[in-house]
């Protein structure tokens, strides 16, 4: 029976172990979560930046107001990816997209004595279920902090135009990434179309800081 547990212990680590290999291609060292999130939806696969690069940016898929129509605001979240001297170029990341919308430009950290800030916090701005018939959105928009890795000046906020979406609040800020390490990753939980009932899109966002 011992041994029985100790080979079924032994699986479990190696089978965590392939997992953690799988998604968290990086050097994780915190999980950036928030308690306001939506609860409609799966959670997509995380995508990572390359290696050696953090996110300097971010773009958003919202779709804007639709009338009498089915509402469901933001849709997919977009990270850019950088290196600290801006030498290197480490893509464009995104976990899962909803399917209505347009895409903003990028916003981005500042760029300043010469070295790249990153994201290091983030808040949601999420619309509480309606309840009964009413159109829910969920996530609306999303805000970061920006610092550089050593955490030597003061956190910003980074927010694109005009800062907020139309229904919902924001929820507190997330933890931050601790020093010397930025946001590399992000996954998200997005609702698919529900057919002739009520959409919402993206619900809840992690994002993942590294090394």
């Amino acid at each position: 029976m011992f041994h029985t547990l100790i080979c079924v212990a032994s699986l479990f680590v190696t089978v965590q172990g392939s997992i953690l290999e799988r998604y968290f291609p990086r050097n994780v060292v915190r999980i950036l979560s928030v308690d306001n999130g939506g609860q409609w939806g799966d959670w997509h696969e995380p995508d990572f930046c390359a290696d050696g690069t953090f996110a300097s940016g971010y773009k958003m898929k919202i779709e804007p107001p639709q009338g009498n129509g089915d509402d469901t605001a933001l849709n997919a979240i977009t990270l850019q990816c950088e290196d600290a001297k801006k030498s290197m170029y480490g893509g464009q990341v995104r976990s899962g997209s909803g399917y209505w919308g347009d895409w903003s430009g990028f916003s981005t950290c500042k760029f300043q004595t010469g070295t790249q800030d990153f994201l290091t916090a983030f808040s949601l701005q999420v619309e509480p279920p309606q309840g009964g018939s009413v159109d829910d959105t969920a996530a609306n928009f999303v805000k970061f902090m920006c610092q550089d890795l050593p955490a030597t000046k003061d956190q910003y906020e980074l927010a694109l135009y005009p800062g907020k979406g139309v229904w919902g609040s924001y929820g507190g800020w997330s933890k931050k990434c601790p020093m010397q390490s930025a946001i590399c990753g992000i996954q998200t939980r997005i609702e698919k179309p529900q057919g002739k009932d009520d959409d919402t899109a993206l619900n809840d966002v992690r994002f993942f800081c590294c090394t």
